[in-house]
This record gives C-alpha cells, sequence and structure tokens, in this order.
C-alpha cells in the first residue's frame, strides 16, 4: 500500500530553494542559441543543465555502471530533478524509469523534455516528497538517489520508504554530498541558502539507516578527488570573460552559482564535505 502524507514545512522550503519559474522557456530559448529546437534536442545537448549534480554527465555513467541496469529493470529515481539522469537511463539501457521530486518546475519541464525526445513512454515524473511516493511495494527492481539526502534530514525513514517500493535484491545507488570532517559549512551552496535548509551528514549516518531498513552495503566511494578534477576543468573550459554558455548551471542557480559553487568548493578542499557514493542492496 502506499504512504499518505502532506508536505513539511521543510520539504516546502527545499521546494522554494530550487524554484526556477518559465524555466522551459528559458531553456527553448537557449536551445535556439545553440541552432537547436524542441525536435533536434539530444540527451548530451543538455546534459550540462540536467545533471545537476557534481561530475554531471561522467558521476551518472559511473554510478548507473554499478546497478547493471538492462531493459527488463523499472528504476526509481529519487529527488530526480530535471529527469537528466532518468533520460540517460531510458536511451541507453532502454528501461522503465520512475522519478519523484519537490519542485513543481523541475517535474513539469522535465515531463516536457521527455516528450520532445519520444521517452514519455518510458519515463514518468512525479511531484511527491520521497518519504512517501505514490508506488506500491515492491514496485522497482533498481534505484538511485543523486545530491538528495542534503535536503532530507530524516533519513532513517526515507531508506525505509525507498525500501518499501523496492524488489528484494534490488541494488540502491547513493550519490551524495556528506560530511568527511568536522568544521563550519559555508552558505549559500547549491542545495541550500541557509543552514536551515541543509542536512549534510556522514556516510555512516548513511549507512546505519541503510542497514536499518533491510539493506546491504556493498561499496563505498569517497569522490573529493574527482569533484576537485571536476571543477579545474570547468574553470579550464569557462568562456572568456566569465561569459556562460546557452545552457549550464546558471541556468537553474542564476547569479546565486558563483557564490554557492565557491563555497561548496572551499569545503570540500577543506576536507570538510565530499561527494560520496554508497552501492546497496535490499535483502
Amino acid at each position: 500500500m502506499t504512504i499518505k502524507s502532506s508536505r513539511t514545512a521543510a520539504e516546502d522550503a527545499v521546494a522554494h530553494h530550487y524554484a526556477r519559474g518559465g524555466l522551459i522557456d528559458v531553456i527553448e530559448s537557449a536551445l535556439a542559441q545553440m541552432g537547436k529546437t524542441r525536435d533536434t534536442v539530444t540527451i548530451d545537448d543538455l546534459s550540462a543543465v540536467d545533471e545537476f549534480h557534481i561530475g554531471g554527465r561522467k558521476a551518472t555513467e559511473e554510478l548507473m555502471a554499478q546497478l547493471r541496469i538492462t531493459a527488463a529493470d523499472h528504476v526509481l529515481d529519487v529527488g530526480s530533478g530535471l529527469g537528466g539522469p532518468a533520460r540517460f537511463l531510458a536511451a541507453r539501457y532502454k528501461c522503465r524509469v520512475s522519478g519523484v521530486d519537490l519542485t513543481r518546475d523541475y517535474v513539469e519541464t522535465g515531463s516536457r523534455i521527455c516528450q520532445w525526445m519520444g521517452l514519455d513512454d518510458r519515463i514518468t515524473l512525479h511531484r511527491s516528497t520521497a518519504l512517501a511516493m505514490p508506488f506500491q511495494e515492491s514496485t522497482f527492481s533498481k534505484a538511485y538517489m543523486l545530491h538528495v539526502g542534503m535536503n532530507v534530514e530524516d533519513k532513517e525513514n526515507l531508506c525505509l520508504e525507498i525500501a518499501r517500493v523496492l524488489q528484494p535484491g534490488a541494488l540502491f545507488s547513493v550519490y551524495d554530498v556528506m560530511r568527511t570532517a568536522e568544521g563550519e559549512l559555508l552558505f549559500p551552496v547549491p542545495w541550500a541558502t541557509t543552514s536551515d535548509s541543509s542536512t549534510v551528514s556522514a556516510p555512516e549516518r548513511y549507512k546505519r539507516a541503510l542497514q536499518r531498513a533491510g539493506f546491504e552495503i556493498l561499496s563505498e566511494r569517497n569522490r573529493k578527488d574527482f569533484a576537485l578534477a571536476y571543477f579545474a576543468d570547468l574553470r579550464a573550459r569557462s568562456l572568456p570573460a566569465g561569459v556562460a554558455g546557452p545552457l549550464g548551471l546558471h541556468t537553474l542557480m542564476g547569479e546565486r552559482r558563483q557564490d554557492q559553487i565557491r563555497n561548496m568548493m572551499t569545503c570540500i578542499s577543506k576536507g570538510i564535505i565530499a561527494p560520496c557514493e554508497l552501492i546497496a542492496r535490499k535483502t
């Protein structure tokens, strides 16, 4: 059975942080600058904006390879954003993907883009809290979560809800920014304007929550060096005079992005936080 609940004030604050009105029009305008239309755009054209996590498409490819996805899988995307990883999976592996996200702008825009690419028969995006998803028990054979837990304080119930909708033996991958040492976080960061909306936790907290929900931890990886190299490469490839390309993180983050990314990278460089992977199996 499906658990029903209303959104909390904390979830409303998270949705507001990510909200971006008129997003579909902004993306279409950017595509025109690139010489593309809704009929000719590809998932690669959009990867700079719809892979909204450290490492972008490369991080997605490396994480998803560990899930061993096939065309027979129905995959759950927890915190699906614009649906970039979901479209990557549906296109590469021919699987079905269902995603949930709090932010209406992301869900509506992501659904439109899926239609443009003819993937709406394989991808469905829902506006929903991850703590009470609109799915029946044992619906999914695989699941993943990319940069979501930093906005979810109740990681225990989050893992329980994900376990509820996964089939026995299903693999679940987590790629979140996690706390790796003591120290004060700087704000704003990409996932929160102030500390009130940030729930960054250590890998141990995730592992305890996963194990209590009936998962076996298969592997763990700290991706600090990967993150530093990724952003160094972005800086090296940036346009002269700091001019952004038609599509990119600025499309979602606006003028806030420079402060957000600088603060995040300062904390990563100091070893306070890092993007970390966990791969688990539901027992």
